[in-house]
């Protein structure tokens, strides 16, 4: 009796090992660039969305009627293309408004320039 049940245990281990050996497993060398692509990418992901976070971007997201949570996980879903391309715009756009301040000195020089040259 205990040889027939050693029997069907080999023969149910030897079916195993003959069902595994037909899933193979492919590992290879990837390139620096490659890291470090994929690392950078999961670094702008990550500023976008604390940019999202900041409450100055969450009330502008807010009135133009985008929940702030909807555009995180949309963030969160964009391949690394999309997230590489938004960042590439986002950082190449002004860091500020533009204000007054350039042409009010430019004002100023003027006239101090016209009162002395009187």
């Amino acid at each position: 009796m205990k040889s027939v049940a050693f029997r069907i245990i080999c023969r149910v281990l030897i079916a195993s090992l003959f069902a595994m050996s037909f899933q193979s497993a492919m590992a290879g060398m990837i390139g620096t660039d490659q890291a470090v692509a994929a690392a950078s990418t999961q670094a702008e992901r990550a500023a976008l969305i604390n940019a999202l976070s900041r409450s100055d971007v969450a009330s502008q997201l807010q009135s133009q009627g985008v929940d702030p949570a909807a555009a995180k996980a949309r963030v969160a879903s964009m391949t690394d293309q999309e997230v590489t391309m938004l960042a590439g715009k986002i950082d190449s756009l002004p860091a500020g408004a533009s204000s007054g301040t350039g042409w009010a000195i430019a004002i100023v020089a003027v006239l101090v320039i016209w009162y002395f040259w009187k």
